[in-house]
C-alpha cells in the first residue's frame, strides 16, 4: 500500500482543490438509487461530505489514519481505515463507488474485483483526477518547471497514470462518456504554496534532501505574483461506468 500523504495531512485538508458541483450532478444523473455510496481513498473527505448530502449512508475509507483525522464530518458518513483492495463491506452493498485523484495508487486488478463484489449490479463506478493547474502563461511555465525539473525525479511511477488521464487503464465496466469539467477558484500565493507542499513528490524531496523546495520557488515567482488573488483552474479528467456482473 502506498501512503504518501500522512505526513502532510493538514496541508492536504487545507489546500487541495474542491471539485465542482457540475461533476457531481453528472454522476448523480446516472445513479438510480441513492441509498449507499462508498468513497474510496477519501483523503480529506471532501467527496464523502458532498455525497452525504444526497445519499442515505456514505462509507468513506482511506489507508491513512492521519488523513481521516482531518476529514469533514457528517452524521451519515462512516469513516474507516481500510485499504481499497480488501474491505469488510457486504456483497452488493453500494449504488455508487467513487475514487477521486487516487486510482493510480491502487493495485488495480484487486480493487476492480472488490468493486465488483461490493457494488450492486448496475452500480456506477466513477473515478477522476486533475492535471496541473493553470494561472497565466508565465506562471504556468514556472510551475511546470517546478513539477518536472525540481520535484520531478521524486514522483512515484504511478504519477504517469495521472499524466495519461487514466486512458491506459482497462476498467471492467460499461463505460459512459463524461463531459469535460474544470476546477475554478481564486488563490493567493499562500494557497499555491500550501498546495505545492501537499504534493507527494515535494515530501519525498524534503525527506531525501533535508530541505523544503517550496519557499525558494515561491520567492522566485514573487515578481510575477507579489500578492492578492489570481484565478486558477485545474482540468479534470474522468472515467465512469456501470458495473456489469
Amino acid at each position: 500500500m502506498k501512503d504518501y500523504f500522512s505526513t502532510q495531512s493538514r496541508e492536504y485538508a487545507t489546500f487541495r482543490p474542491v471539485y465542482p458541483e457540475a461533476l457531481y450532478n453528472f454522476i448523480f444523473e446516472h445513479v438510480s438509487h441513492k441509498m449507499t455510496a462508498w468513497d474510496c481513498a477519501t483523503g480529506n473527505g471532501q467527496v464523502a461530505w458532498y455525497l452525504a448530502k444526497h445519499f442515505e449512508k456514505v462509507y468513506a475509507t482511506d489507508i491513512s489514519q492521519s488523513q481521516l483525522d482531518y476529514a469533514l464530518l457528517a452524521p451519515n458518513i462512516s469513516y474507516a481505515r481500510i485499504a481499497a483492495e480488501k474491505t469488510n463491506f457486504k456483497d452488493n452493498q453500494f449504488d455508487l463507488i467513487t475514487v477521486a485523484q487516487a486510482l493510480h495508487w491502487f493495485d488495480h486488478e484487486a480493487f476492480y474485483r472488490e468493486a465488483m463484489r461490493v457494488g450492486k449490479p448496475g452500480a456506477l463506478l466513477a473515478v477522476w483526477g486533475y492535471g496541473l493547474l493553470k494561472i497565466d502563461p508565465i506562471l504556468d511555465v514556472l510551475i511546470w518547471d517546478f513539477y518536472e525539473t525540481i520535484v520531478g525525479p521524486y514522483w512515484d511511477e504511478a504519477r504517469k497514470l495521472v499524466e495519461r488521464e487514466y486512458r491506459s487503464l482497462s476498467i471492467p465496466f460499461q463505460e459512459i462518456k463524461a463531459p469535460t469539467f474544470s476546477i475554478l477558484s481564486h488563490w493567493t500565493p499562500v494557497q499555491l504554496s500550501g498546495y505545492l507542499s501537499s504534493w507527494s513528490a515535494t515530501q519525498t524531496y524534503k525527506e531525501k534532501n533535508g530541505r523544503d523546495p517550496v519557499p525558494p520557488f515561491m520567492s522566485s515567482i514573487q515578481k510575477h505574483w507579489p500578492e492578492g488573488e489570481r484565478k486558477i483552474s485545474f482540468p479534470i479528467f474522468s472515467r465512469m461506468g456501470f458495473l456489469v456482473k
